[in-house]
């Protein structure tokens, strides 16, 4: 059995304090800038998703080429180039696109919130309650942004973001003024 010793092994080293605590600063004033246009990040944010699904297609094609079998080929290349046409679409019609996500993200929530729901009772003895009560939160959080749709798609993806960006910052902050962070 081999074991790991924690001065030799090759973890990353824990930023200095001050950094972690910018970017906590940094990650919540973006978020704080974003929640102050939601339109116009969900605009970005839309685009940003057309322009990766494009690279995303472009790669997914390259790659094809040392896939072996003609099979793998020609599924690989298949996706690439819906990949491609999808984000091609997107990048064209940012609006359109943006209503489509905004209607696939309602759904994930509310599906994903469901299946939550079903686990907590499942695991209730190891805290499901938590789980109960993430669940809860994903089917109201997909019933919020379903009900609103399509009017909700000029802001859901751009409000998600900014909420993302401020909790995340939070967490640096925390993170950051822990005396001595621990690696992850």
């Amino acid at each position: 059995m081999t074991t790991v010793n924690s001065e030799t092994s090759t973890a990353l080293n824990v930023p200095p304090m001050w950094l972690r605590l910018l970017l906590g600063v940094v990650l919540v004033l973006g978020g704080v800038l974003v929640l102050g246009d939601v339109a116009l990040a969900t605009f970005v944010s839309t685009l940003f998703i057309g322009f990766t699904a494009i690279a995303v297609g472009a790669f997914e094609i390259f790659h094809a080429f040392w896939t072996k079998g003609w099979g793998g080929f020609i599924w690989q290349i298949l996706l690439g180039v819906l990949y491609i046409i999808f984000g091609w679409m997107v990048v064209n019609q940012p609006a359109s696109g943006a209503l489509v996500l905004t209607l696939l993200l309602g759904l994930v929530f509310l599906a994903s919130g469901i299946v939550r729901v079903v686990i907590a009772f499942s695991h209730w003895s190891n805290a499901g309650w938590l789980m109960l009560l993430s669940g809860v939160f994903g089917i109201l959080a997909g019933l919020i942004i379903l009900s609103g749709w399509p009017a909700s798609s000029a802001w859901v993806l751009g409000l998600l973001l900014g909420i993302d960006l401020i909790t995340h910052g939070i967490a640096w902050l925390i993170y950051g003024w822990l005396p001595k962070a621990e690696t992850a």
